[in-house]
């Protein structure tokens, strides 16, 4: 008995000793018809000789078309007797063009599977791309009824103090249209992601203890809108790095965030207009002991890098350009892709290291705090840090003895502040230890020490335990 003969949609191979083979044939009939069969057990010309099969066997080629094609797709693969010898049967269908085995694109032409021209692949990608439609121009589940008007209408103010547009509010309605937001009878995904207030977008927000992902100090999670997200992060940011005092000779003090705000807030607004919003994940901000991550589900465009933007004149490359836009028009991002540059600039003049991650999964922006020796006081006025000449330029104005800004427990501002601090993570906690004081007021063991001694005898807390084993309670 035979089969007939291989052509376009249909190959066989002998055995899974051809696997690789057979994973090419894929790739290359996917590419031409976006599906087709492969038999394994049956020579070229329509003969069973079959095979010996087994789970294992079965789970071998499952796992090789997962682990060697890209984008995935998901065969059925199953046991079939065809004149009385025992085969394998893959029917495999995908219409995401492109495919790649083993990191090279093929095209069946007859029964034979050739590598793709480069034209032959810019034609494939380019076919794709106009048949894409991109998320932000789509229409949405949420009508004009859904809009906040107090938003847009904020939103329309910023938008004509910036000079970018040049029309008042009238209604939601026209100025969703004057926006190019609307789509049928509904709105864009823009619209409902900027001025839609139920609207299932979130940002994750850590603190952890140390300089890896393991113990956290604080988590916390908010929905909104991407403006309330980007406000609602770069104030958990403020209140969670360190701050500095200088004076300039007038009564005043200035102070100095560790990381430049103008920087933080720049990124967190890239991290939203570049999301990839058909991705589960959410963007994220997480707080180390050395450094701060901003980060979105949103890969870096295809070859292009960061420094391509920041040293060199290279136009911006959007995700989502309709977003981009209405980002623009409040001036909350500029048009040519600036933003990098804008990040390295403000760090560069505030001595600040960052660095541009591209991630399989996603993009980072991750700005290196300076060592707490270096900082000496954050947004609420705590002293974290025992060189105190880095808290003003004028220290005598504080003290006659500097060392005492830090290491003398009198100092009221230091104390109660850190005393709050204390207080606030016990409403959270069941209790706090002597360590857990270090990490998160960024002190040494005897000064934590201090301060939960001095609280003890105030009666804020109270003790329990001895040595190593004492715990702190509200």
């Amino acid at each position: 008995m035979k089969l007939g003969s291989e052509n376009e949609i249909l190959e066989y191979k002998k055995s899974t000793s051809e696997l690789k083979e057979g994973i090419i044939s894929i790739v290359a009939i996917l590419n031409k018809h976006n599906g087709g069969e492969l038999y394994f057990g049956i020579k070229n010309d329509g003969t069973p000789v079959g095979q010996d099969i087994s789970d294992k066997t079965l789970r071998d080629i499952s796992q090789a078309i997962h682990n060697h094609i890209e984008p995935s797709i998901y065969p059925n693969i199953n046991n079939v007797v065809i004149g009385n010898k025992k085969c394998i049967r893959v029917v495999f269908e995908g219409g995401n063009v492109p495919y790649y085995a083993y990191g090279r694109a093929y095209l069946r032409v007859a029964d034979e599977d050739r590598v793709m021209s480069p034209k032959e692949l810019e034609s494939y990608i380019l076919k794709k791309s106009a048949n894409t439609t991109i998320w932000d121009s789509e229409a949405s589940d949420k009508t004009v009824d859904s809009v906040d008007e107090k938003t847009l209408k904020a939103y329309i103010d910023k938008a004509n103090a910036a000079g970018r547009i040049n029309y008042a509010y009238s209604d939601k309605y026209d100025i969703l249209k004057r926006l190019d937001l609307l789509n049928g009878n509904n709105i864009t995904n823009t619209a409902k992601v900027m001025f839609c207030k139920d609207v299932n977008l979130e940002i994750q927000m850590a603190i952890f203890a140390t300089e890896e992902r393991l113990t956290f100090i604080d988590i916390d999670s908010e929905k909104g809108t991407i403006i309330e997200l980007v406000d609602i992060a770069e104030r958990y940011i403020k209140k969670n790095t360190r701050w500095r005092v200088e004076f300039d000779g007038s009564r005043e003090r200035i102070e100095i965030p560790e990381i430049p705000m103008e920087a933080i807030r720049e990124a967190l607004i890239n991290s939203y207009c570049h999301k990839d919003y058909r991705s589960s994940q959410n963007n994220e901000v997480a707080i180390y002991k050395d450094r701060i991550e901003i980060y979105n589900p949103g890969t870096f465009p295809d070859g292009l890098t960061p420094q391509d933007f920041i040293e060199k004149p290279e136009r911006s490359v959007h995700r989502n350009p309709l977003l981009a836009q209405t980002l623009y028009y409040s001036e909350d991002i500029e048009r040519f892709g600036t933003g990098l540059r804008r990040i390295m600039t403000a760090c560069q003049d505030a001595d600040v290291k960052v660095e541009f991650q591209m991630l399989k999964l996603g993009f980072a922006v991750v700005f290196y705090r300076k060592d707490v020796s270096e900082i000496a006081v954050d947004k609420m006025g705590r002293v974290v840090t025992e060189t105190p000449t880095d808290i003003t330029e004028t220290p005598t104005d504080i003290t006659e003895t500097p060392t005492d800004i830090t290491e003398t427990p009198t100092d009221i501002t230091d104390i109660n502040s850190r005393e709050a601090t204390i207080i606030d993570f016990l409403k959270k906690n069941d209790f706090v230890t002597n360590k857990q004081v270090c990490e998160l007021l960024s002190i040494s063991t005897e000064a934590a020490k201090r301060i939960l001694q001095s609280m003890v005898r105030k009666s804020l807390i109270s003790a329990e335990g001895e040595n190593r084993g004492r715990r702190y309670k509200l």
